[in-house]
């Protein structure tokens, strides 16, 4: 993929504020420490776009990037950060919820894990709901330049068997741009047969504005 153009677009909150015009979107979920935003930065050739904090868990957003004119990225607010209180981790949970469910140009979900340790029982969880959903999924294994390449298999292995998961992971490195052209290739088959789901309108005025159209 040739990036021609990235751009941050937007940071939402509600419904309303999503970006319109349709264009297939793929999203990006995982702990607030397993190096989400540096693989968006990474992906898009880029040094910054996506902002890396020191700060675990100090997304509050929903962040929309336009690529190519063509395309996004969404980087959703990281789970599972012990600093932030209960009640903005339900708030964030809403707000993923509500995008998941009801983004109708949603073309595929990367659940995003460091292959270095054992899935949490937040990625189980959360993997389990984004089985659920009718939008493609795919696990990212990120930090793979950490382990020797003898562990990798090893490493695979225990990712795939506490997630009790049926689709690919992907050992990424990056820092080393390792593993990247591999989520290329997969993504590049999903722009070429888009395939946009039937969701149900979201109660209120809110989401009626939001609505692509």
């Amino acid at each position: 993929m040739i990036i021609r153009s990235a751009e941050f677009e937007i940071s939402a909150v509600r419904p309303n504020q999503w970006p319109e015009g349709g264009l297939p979107e793929f999203a990006f979920i995982g702990r607030s420490n397993v190096g989400k935003s540096t693989l968006l930065n990474r992906l898009l050739n880029r040094k910054s776009l996506a902002r890396v904090s020191a700060q675990p868990g100090k997304t509050r957003q929903i962040n929309f990037f336009r690529i190519n004119d063509a395309f996004r990225f969404v980087d959703l607010p990281g789970y599972g950060y012990a600093a932030v209180s209960k009640r903005e981790r339900s708030a964030f949970a809403d707000m993923i919820d509500e995008y998941l469910l009801n983004r109708e140009p949603l073309a595929r979900i990367f659940q995003l894990v460091d292959i270095r340790h054992e899935p949490s029982k937040d990625d189980v969880a959360v993997h389990a709901a984004l089985l659920e959903l009718d939008v493609p999924v795919s696990v990212i294994a990120t930090k793979l330049d950490k382990i020797g390449k003898s562990q990798v298999q090893k490493h695979l292995k225990i990712i795939r068997t506490a997630l009790s998961t049926p689709v690919q992971v992907y050992p990424i490195s990056a820092e080393k741009r390792i593993g990247l052209d591999d989520v290329w290739q997969l993504m590049e088959a999903d722009l070429e047969a888009p395939v946009y789901r039937d969701v149900e309108p979201i109660d209120g005025e809110d989401a009626k504005d939001g609505k692509d159209s």
